[in-house]
């Protein structure tokens, strides 16, 4: 099993990199994991990508902001249900619509009615399209103010609409709530007790000479994105080793403390059509019939220079990373390998 796993991850790591700088590619199957990369880190300090090389993972930073919401409320330290509002500073104006208001659930769902990015962004946007990092500005003060003159769309609960927003916000509450800043959240509440040690959102020292440099689409290099104070919904940095461990507990159940957190983030769900659904954090569907039906929980993500997937199969119990510093998406290869995985271990 070990050899074939091998050599599916190395084609569909060649395969990404043929339009991308560099990829590196994790298949799981039962107990067994493969890792391969190709292309290159396009840093100086160079070389082939592989195991260890960091990278920005954007968007997969939301399920671990979900899950260490799962955590805390497993935990007595918050409740799903409870308004947004009851975590911010006092005299914060958080939006509500038809006499519903927002909880920590909507945020992490999806739900909350918020728009996808923060008031203002979007002009920001269009008035400077070669900043570095559009996200720099988003302090906490100017994201709280910029909420209190933000209209939802929807009726919390009610519907499905993608928000970076909404999960930054999530993010900063669950820090503020426990006392501490995002990155010390994530690192004491899940890769802790995974053993793992090279997802962060701050890179210095002796990582800073194991990440990948980002590029454009057009493979040109581009400067790090940080997220500011939206960091819940993208500013993570990680390495397939540990999002492995990441996805194994997710597949396993995790350590004794963890796993409560894993099956309560997976026992939310809101569905958004006859097959898909949305978990505390992560994406599902149901394939249908003809291709299988296999059940596929997933996320993916994107930065200015990098593009990430984590997609797996609990009920086959294999799993599919794929990580590249391009922004180009990863996700129709990791998709070809993730349902390859499904038929071979059906």
């Amino acid at each position: 099993m070990a050899q074939e796993l091998a050599t599916l991850a190395q084609k569909t790591a060649d395969r990404l990199a043929e339009q991308r700088v560099g990829a590196v590619v994790a298949a799981l199957a039962e107990d067994t994991v493969e890792i391969r990369g190709s292309g290159r880190t396009g840093a100086d300090h160079g070389g082939a990508p592989g195991p260890d090389t960091l990278f920005e993972i954007g968007s997969v930073t939301k399920p671990f902001t979900a899950l260490a919401l799962a955590r805390l409320a497993s935990g007595g330290t918050v409740g799903l249900d409870e308004p947004l509002g009851d975590l911010l500073p006092d005299g914060t104006t958080v939006p509500s619509r038809d006499g519903s208001r927002i909880t920590l659930r909507h945020l992490a769902t999806h739900t909350s009615g918020l728009p996808r990015l923060p008031r203002g962004m979007l002009l920001q946007a269009l008035l400077r399209p070669t900043k570095p990092d559009p996200y720099a500005d988003c302090t906490a003060e100017a994201l709280l103010s910029g909420l209190a003159r933000t209209r939802l769309g929807a009726a919390p609960g009610k519907r499905f609409r993608y928000s970076n927003l909404g999960a930054g916000l999530l993010g900063l509450a669950l820090a503020r709530r426990a006392g501490t800043d995002y990155e010390a959240l994530i690192t004491r509440e899940i890769c802790a007790p995974l053993g793992m040690t090279d997802t962060l959102v701050t890179v210095d020292g002796a990582r800073a000479e194991r990440s990948a440099q980002g590029h454009s689409a057009r493979r040109r290099p581009v400067e790090p994105w940080d997220l500011a104070d939206l960091a819940g919904a993208g500013a993570l940095r990680s390495t397939a080793t540990d999002l492995v461990a990441f996805v194994r507990a997710q597949i396993d159940g995790g350590p004794e403390g963890l796993s409560e957190a894993i099956r309560l983030s997976r026992s939310v769900e809101h569905r958004t059509s006859r097959f898909a659904w949305v978990h505390l954090g992560w994406m599902a569907h149901r394939l249908h019939p003809r291709q299988g039906g296999h059940l596929q929980i997933w996320h993916n993500g994107g930065t200015g220079g990098f593009s990430s997937f984590v997609g797996f199969d609990p009920e086959k119990r294999v799993a599919v990373i794929a990580l590249g510093n391009t922004q180009r998406p990863v996700d129709r290869p990791a998709f070809d390998l993730l349902r390859t995985l499904q038929k071979e271990h059906g």
